[in-house]
């Protein structure tokens, strides 16, 4: 940590917090769970803007309270309507954990308030634990993300190469949690989250009209596009062939099993291993497309080919093959990337 640029800036604490304010009571976006917050609009909005920006998740917010309105809603839905109202925002274990808060939440005798009694809940670690309970019950828990180890990093000009972003989270906790004021501070988390988000971007940050520029090292040496440095991520690329295969009125889809790690009960085309049949037989096919998308570390293309069906049905159907009628794929749940691919492949036919 750039020791004496971070005293300098715990020194001008109570500056540096009337600045932000200000600036986020007439600057911060009109948003649902600001404009009528309540505890449940927090947990979810929290949980569903992990690793997806606002624009993204906005439909899907509204779309989810209209159906699932409060915590005893969600605990008695399905699970797969719960997945089915997520269906797009990816990283799916977010709505697991999400409908098995809601079913600890509304059994237990007393909601918990603190931050220690949030993170025994499912899906909720430092970060959300510190924005519900700040922003509900005022706690002095400061939040931590990815927007704010950006601010902090270039406010202190600090020149560490971090491992990866949870290193940098844990290293900026301190500086986060002694800049944080004893009154509202949930509004002094959600403006540093909204700084992050609409100023102070990773590249061209808008540094004139930024009220942090003021206490910022690396604004005054011109350099704020240099902070965070955190090590480059390198990526593991894998190809993967997928079957493209249609009877009367249906096609086939592989479902994966309930106990699956990335896409429980999920639904996407199969692969060539998935149909029973060698990759090589299957590339053999027309190539109705080629997509690519990403996935933790991994760069996957995948590869669709046309598979006529008597090749798969002249055997029985493996594990998670289903035949699903083309009038029923908008009631089932595929993967995002999945949806999509399969909406183009149909309408351009």
């Amino acid at each position: 940590m750039a020791k004496s640029s971070s005293a300098e800036l715990i020194a001008a604490a109570p500056q540096f917090q009337r600045a932000l304010l200000d600036w986020y009571r007439t600057h911060a976006r009109r948003l649902p769970w600001r404009d009528a917050p309540s505890l449940y609009q927090t947990v979810v909005s929290e949980f569903m803007l992990q690793q997806t920006q606002v624009n993204t998740m906005l439909p899907y917010y509204t779309r989810w309270l209209a159906s699932l309105p409060d915590f005893a809603a969600l605990a008695a839905a399905p699970e797969a309507q719960v997945l089915k109202l997520w269906e797009g925002l990816g990283y799916y274990s977010r709505a697991r954990n999400l409908h098995r808060l809601a079913i600890e939440y509304v059994a237990r005798p007393h909601p918990p308030r603190t931050p220690d009694e949030w993170r025994e809940l499912p899906g909720v670690g430092p970060y959300t634990a510190a924005a519900i309970t700040s922003i509900s019950f005022a706690a002095p828990a400061a939040c931590v993300d990815g927007n704010v180890v950006r601010i902090l990093a270039r406010l202190t000009a600090n020149a560490t190469e971090f491992r990866d972003s949870a290193m940098a989270s844990k290293i900026f906790t301190p500086l986060a949690t002694a800049l944080l004021p004893s009154v509202n501070p949930g509004d002094h988390n959600q403006a540093m989250m909204e700084l992050g988000a609409t100023v102070c971007y990773r590249q061209k940050p808008l540094c004139l009209v930024c009220p942090g520029r003021p206490f910022c090292a690396a604004a005054r040496r011109g350099t704020p596009v240099e902070f965070p440095r955190l090590v480059s991520k390198f990526y593991e690329l894998q190809s993967v062939t997928r079957v493209w295969c249609e009877r009367t009125g249906a096609l086939l889809l592989h479902r994966a099993a309930a106990g699956a790690k990335r896409f429980a009960n999920l639904h996407e085309l199969p692969t060539a291993e998935q149909a029973g049949l060698a990759a090589g037989l299957v590339r053999s096919g027309r190539l109705l497309a080629k997509k690519r998308r990403s996935i933790t570390r991994f760069q996957i293309t995948e590869s669709i080919h046309v598979v006529p069906a008597p090749r798969v049905t002249r055997k029985k159907l493996g594990t998670g093959l289903r035949w699903v009628p083309f009038a029923e794929l908008d009631t089932i749940t595929l993967s995002g990337p999945h949806r999509r691919w399969v909406n183009e492949l149909l309408a351009g036919r």
